[in-house]
C-alpha cells in the first residue's frame, strides 16, 4: 500500500465525518450564498479546525468566490481545498537536516507516542540512506530506554544510553560524541515527556539544547514536537505552551489513523505558525512519512 493509501486509510475517520457533514450542507444549499458559508464555517468548527482558523478559511473562502465568480458547489469544495493547501503551503515543511551530522531534538507530554515517533523516524531516514544514532535522555523511566532499544534495534541504529536517573544532558553529550567518532548523519535526541508547567523539566530541556548548541555549534539542528491527533483542540494550546521555553521548528502528528479529530492539523498549522514535518497513520514501523500537503487535504476531502 502506498503512502497516500494508508494516509486516506488512516484519516478515514477524520474524512467520513467532515465529509458527511459537508455533503449534507451542499445537499441543503443548492446556492452558492452567505448561508452555504455560514454552515461550512460550522462543519469546520465541529470538524476541530478551531473556530480562528475556521472563521479565516471561510473570509478566503468567500473573497475567492467573489472574485472568480464560483456558482457550482464543486468549485466551492475546490476552493476550499486550495485554501486549507494554503495554510500549510505558507510554511516551511521541509526536514532540515543539511549538514553531517544534524540534530533532531524530541519533545512533547506524556503518551503522545515520543519513542514510537523516534523509532519510525530513525527507520524513515535509514531509508533514505542515512546513518543514524539515538539518544535514551529520557531517564526518567527505565521502560522509556527499554521501548526506545526496541525500536532502535527494528530500525537498526545504535542507541546511546545511560542508567536510570542520569542528568539527561550528559546522555546527549555522550551521544554527540559517539555520533561523530561513527561519521553518521543524524542524531536523534529522545526526551522525557513533560508537563509545560513543570519548571525543572522545561529547564532541563534548555540544558540539553545548551549542550547541542556549544558541541554542534554549526549542525542543522531541527526541535520537533510530537503531539496525539485525539486530543484535537487541547494540542494547540500544548503547542503555544512549548513554544515560551524552546525554539520549535516542527510538528510530528501521531495518532491520525485513531480520531474523527484529525481536522486540528490545519487549526495547529494555522494559530501556531507552525509546519507539520512528519505524520503517523499507523502502529508499523513504515507508518510514517515526511508530511505532504497536497496528499493530506486530498485524503481529507
Amino acid at each position: 500500500m502506498g503512502f497516500f493509501d494508508k494516509l486516506k486509510q488512516g484519516l478515514s475517520k477524520t474524512k467520513s465525518s467532515f465529509e458527511e457533514k459537508m455533503n449534507n450542507v451542499f445537499s441543503t444549499f443548492r446556492k452558492v450564498d452567505e448561508d452555504l458559508l455560514e454552515e461550512l464555517e460550522e462543519v469546520l468548527i465541529m470538524s476541530d479546525v478551531g473556530v480562528e482558523t475556521s472563521t479565516k478559511i471561510i473570509s478566503n473562502l468567500r473573497d475567492r468566490i467573489k472574485k472568480e465568480k464560483i456558482e457550482d458547489a464543486e468549485d466551492v469544495k475546490q476552493a476550499l481545498r486550495e485554501e486549507i493547501k494554503e495554510i500549510f503551503d505558507s510554511l516551511d515543511n521541509s526536514l532540515h537536516l543539511e549538514t553531517k551530522p544534524s540534530v533532531i531534538l524530541v519533545v512533547g507530554v506524556n503518551g503522545v507516542g515520543k519513542t514510537t515517533s523516534i523509532g519510525k523516524m530513525a527507520n524513515r531516514l535509514k531509508q533514505d540512506g542515512k546513518k543514524v544514532v539515538v539518544a535514551a535522555a529520557d531517564t526518567f523511566r527505565a521502560a522509556a530506554v527499554e521501548q526506545l532499544e526496541i525500536w532502535a534495534n527494528r530500525a537498526g541504529c545504535e542507541l546511546v544510553k545511560r542508567e536510570e536517573g542520569v542528568d539527561p544532558a550528559s546522555v546527549v553529550f555522550d551521544a554527540i560524541k559517539i555520533t561523530k567518532e561513527q561519521n553518521a548523519d543524524v542524531l536523534i535526541c529522545d526526551t522525557a515527556g513533560r508537563l509545560h508547567n513543570k519548571k525543572y523539566l522545561m529547564d532541563e530541556l534548555i540544558k540539553i539544547k545548551k549542550v547541542i548548541d556549544k558541541e554542534l555549534p554549526d549542525a542543522s539542528k531541527e526541535v520537533l514536537m510530537v503531539l496525539d491527533a485525539t486530543t484535537g483542540q487541547n494540542a494547540i494550546s500544548q503547542v503555544k505552551a512549548f513554544k515560551e521555553t524552546v525554539d520549535i521548528t516542527g510538528l510530528v502528528l501521531t495518532k491520525l489513523d485513531g480520531t474523527a479529530k484529525g481536522g486540528v492539523v490545519i487549526g495547529i498549522a494555522n494559530e501556531n505558525k507552525m509546519p507539520v514535518k512528519f505524520i503517523g497513520i499507523g502502529e508499523k514501523i513504515d507508518d510514517m512519512e515526511i508530511f505532504n500537503s497536497e496528499d493530506f487535504v486530498k485524503a481529507l476531502i
